[in-house]
């Protein structure tokens, strides 16, 4: 099992692909762990170097009982890449994980050659994303949470994977909401100026968690990024409607890369 040494814990990760090829950050979110992924390795893995891992506390990433979790996510990714001697990644996040690579994307603009927001924030926190969030009322936990209707009654099987994922995750006590992280201290309006990072926002449009209209708010603040929804997904549209996310994903890594090519031959 390879673990990665880094900021006091043994942070479990992944790689498929040629080192050589362009690396894809992969970030799951509560619900999942690194084998969330599993349909989107298979898709990229042949041209890209696929790097998935757990979050502290998430997965095979022991961290302390009660100890900071979410907080730690952004070193944890840069402590990872590092490791990992990538300096340059695709970041692909789903819900949590968007806090890593939004929170890495803010921090590293240098080494994010794109960015794919899944069903998240990324922890946006303008007026107006909150005002959007407080009119939504997510079910309990449970396959209705982050799964469609409809894709539960068509997919028993993949619904029963959805949720073996899932439990493969140890108890986190207070699950990683710790003292000092709070929804209001995320990313503002100005965090984004001067933001160049191909960015792409994709959302269920059956998400109840974070509906399409709380990723538009996430829009209107990312310069030049794009949203797309997605019909019968819910919270988690790289799951459910894999051949559609993964369709986007390809558009947006083509054109970053046809962008950075011009450049470079430019320069």
């Amino acid at each position: 099992m390879p673990k990665a040494a880094i900021n006091g814990i043994e942070l479990y990760y992944e790689s498929h692909g040629a080192e050589s090829s362009p690396a894809i950050i992969f970030a799951h979110g509560r619900g999942g762990n690194h084998l969330s992924w599993w349909q989107q390795v298979a898709a990229f893995s042949a041209e890209y170097r696929c790097i998935t891992f757990d979050h502290r506390g998430w997965g095979a990433s022991f961290a302390e009982h009660g100890s900071p979790l979410r907080e730690n996510f952004i070193d944890d990714l840069t402590a990872l890449l590092d490791h990992l001697k990538i300096d340059q990644a695709f970041l692909v996040a789903q819900s949590m994980g968007g806090l890593s690579c939004l929170g890495f994307a803010l921090t590293h603009p240098e080494r994010t050659l794109g960015l794919v927001l899944g069903d998240t924030t990324g922890g946006v926190a303008t007026e107006g994303t909150l005002a959007a969030l407080k009119n939504t009322t997510p079910p309990p936990d449970g396959p209705n949470r982050s799964l469609s209707a409809s894709f539960i009654r068509e997919n028993p099987a993949l619904t029963f994977l959805y949720q073996q994922i899932q439990g493969l995750n140890p108890p986190r006590g207070e699950d990683g909401v710790i003292s000092g992280f709070r929804r209001e201290d995320g990313p503002q309006v100005e965090s984004f100026a001067g933001w160049q990072i191909p960015t792409l926002l994709i959302v269920g449009k059956e998400d109840a968690i974070f509906p399409p209209e709380v990723i538009a708010e996430v829009q209107k603040v990312i310069p030049g990024s794009r949203m797309e929804v997605v019909p019968g997904a819910a919270h988690s549209a790289h799951f459910e409607q894999a051949a559609v996310f993964n369709k986007l994903l390809a558009e947006l890594f083509d054109t970053a890369r046809t962008a950075s090519a011009a450049g470079a031959a430019a320069d």
